[in-house]
């Protein structure tokens, strides 16, 4: 059986879906590796350290011949997709909610989708619960270019010229990205205050070194853990309750994003205009519609006095070690497929994995919730 890893299309991703380490892994399972020449060249893997490992090296169209199963982090073309064998699999970042054309062109070359972000949330499948890897560096990365751009130190500092305040962080969202912000800004030494409109994350937060604001919206957790999008007055008491926390903090992280759909709107211009001049503000969620409003993607931009920064590929600043763990959940679904008798990659429709993750198969829409979305839409 043979295992896929192409370089990645896009020049602006840096991240990969392959380390020699997760080459070693699947050869062990005596997998046929291909990875597309200079795959890890920009991280220090060189081709040389694949071939010790076990992969074959190969370029352009060739690399798909045979294919079994083709691994990759952002989405493919269309172009690209014509190019997989019919009856191959696919694994990868596929935006499945947002990209009806990239569905269709799967279906229509009988190629097997499996998204990455579909993988379900369950014990079981934390191995490849490649959002939850990204998201995690993410969170530790937006407090590293919040320090770098705050012009301000972090942590209480008693110096022979006077005692400097530590920096009030506010962390709104507290998912994989926001706990790990709040964990590395308490490694740092700064004040931390903690927002989520669930209630049932507040241990965690306290755990982890922060305050928490306490807004009853009376909401709990929405399917596999997620936040549930709030009604409109839920929205208004919830900015209601921030703004104090907003008016002394000098560092705002935004991290609040609802799966498939656009992020919501956490801080209003009215609220921009309440905060301190000179305060920063990091939106994770620009990329889906900014929970900052007027925010722009890969951007600084300058409302009323407080600046707002938010990159589309925050792990991607993080690159190597963003792309050793996106590679082990890669070879963690591998080992879901993985067949030990047969040897063979098997996709097993009634396994909770492959089922929740599937989207087309044998030129079909096979995921239900996305087969729905797509007929309302058409």
């Amino acid at each position: 059986m043979k295992v896929v890893i192409p370089r990645q299309a896009d020049p602006e991703e840096p991240r990969i879906a392959a380390t020699p380490e997760s080459v070693t892994v699947m050869k062990g399972m005596e997998l046929e590796v291909v990875v597309g020449a200079g795959l890890g060249e920009h991280l220090g893997w060189s081709d040389a350290d694949y071939e010790k490992a076990g992969a074959t090296i190969a370029s352009g169209d060739a690399i798909y011949e045979g294919a079994d199963l083709i691994a990759c982090l952002q989405p493919p073309s269309a172009d690209e997709i014509a190019k997989f064998p019919r009856g191959s699999m696919y694994t990868g970042f596929l935006d499945p909610f947002n990209r009806d054309d990239l569905v269709r062109a799967f279906a229509d070359a009988g190629v097997a989708a499996m998204s990455m972000e579909m993988v379900p949330r369950t014990t079981r499948a934390q191995k490849l619960d490649a959002l939850s890897s990204q998201h995690s560096l993410a969170g530790y990365y937006m407090v590293l270019l919040a320090a770098e751009k705050l012009g301000k130190a972090l942590p209480m500092m008693a110096t022979p010229s006077g005692v400097i305040q530590p920096a009030r962080i506010l962390v709104i969202g507290a998912g994989v990205a926001g706990l790990q912000a709040i964990a590395t800004a308490k490694r740092l030494g700064a004040r931390i205050e903690a927002f989520d409109t669930r209630p049932a994350v507040k241990e965690q937060c306290e755990s982890l070194g922060a305050r928490f604001i306490d807004i009853d919206l009376g909401v709990g957790e929405g399917q596999g853990g997620y936040a549930k999008e709030l009604t409109p007055e839920q929205q208004a008491k919830q900015r209601e309750g921030m703004v104090k926390a907003l008016h002394h903090s000098n560092i705002v992280i935004t991290t609040a994003a609802l799966f498939g759909r656009p992020a919501p709107k956490i801080i209003t211009d009215e609220m921009l205009q309440q905060m301190k001049p000179g305060s920063l503000i990091i939106d994770y969620a620009v990329s889906t519609g900014g929970n900052v409003e007027g925010s722009v993607a890969d951007e600084e931009v300058n409302l009323h006095g407080v600046r707002v920064l938010g990159l589309k590929n925050f792990p991607g600043r993080v690159a190597f070690d963003a792309s050793r763990m996106y590679a082990n959940n890669i070879v963690g679904l591998v080992q879901v497929l993985f067949d030990k008798e047969s040897k063979n990659l098997v996709l097993n429709t009634e396994d909770d994995i492959i089922a929740g993750c599937l989207i087309t198969k044998d030129g079909e829409v096979v995921n239900e919730t996305i087969r729905e979305r797509m007929a309302q839409t058409a």
